[in-house]
């Protein structure tokens, strides 16, 4: 589970953004949406360790991350956060199943390429197991980032803008994808985007204004 409680961040020079408080619980499923410039994927950074808050306290599981230091937020993160990047990021020298595999490595746990392949079979892409990123389809890659965030059972999934790029059938079918496979793995899960559809399909919702 997760919970934020009066977050704020400041750019250098800029005017501090202001978060509402944040739960979502295991298993659960929450939306955060809003229009472009108001500050969700300085959200979703926050919530994962990737910027430290200006004010505020974060908590994932049992533990406080606003306590850790740089070194031990990396290796917390790798082991308890999975996060589905807008752009991808994967490394293109590498195959899909090599690409799940490093984030086994990045967290400090065994390399299990079983367990990776697993995975990729789960979200119907185990047959692109040994084909390159740059030759997968849109929604190919988005299945592989999908796996990669789930392979170390994390207790949170952050998803940014998860559904942006995609028709009606496809952004149901994402959003079913997700919060089956978080639950299968006890994870929260957080949306954050500004696509407007979404409102119809998650019941858990926070708005930034």
């Amino acid at each position: 589970m997760i919970i934020s409680k009066n977050l704020s961040y400041a750019y250098p020079g800029a005017k501090p953004m202001v978060f509402p408080d944040i739960t979502c619980d295991s298993k659960d499923l929450l939306l955060v949406l809003g229009k472009s410039g108001v500050g969700k994927t300085t959200l979703l950074h926050l919530l994962g360790g990737l910027i430290t808050a200006t004010q505020g306290e974060i908590t994932i599981g049992d533990q406080s991350v606003n306590k850790l230091s740089g070194k031990q937020m990396d290796t917390f993160r790798g082991k308890n956060i999975g996060i589905i990047f807008q752009n991808n990021h994967f490394v293109q020298s590498l195959n899909v199943l090599e690409n799940i595999a490093l984030a086994q490595s990045l967290a400090g746990n065994p390399v299990d390429k079983a367990v990776c392949q697993k995975w990729l079979d789960r979200l119907n892409i185990g047959h692109k197991s040994k084909a390159y990123v740059h030759h997968l389809s849109q929604g190919e890659k988005q299945r592989v980032a999908i796996a990669r965030a789930l392979v170390n059972h994390p207790k949170l999934i952050l998803a940014d803008e998860p559904t942006s790029a995609l028709d009606d059938v496809n952004t149901k079918e994402v959003v079913s994808i997700l919060q089956e496979q978080a639950k299968e793995v006890g994870s929260a899960l957080v949306i954050v985007t500004h696509d407007t559809r979404l409102k119809e399909l998650i019941t858990h919702q926070v708005i930034l204004q």
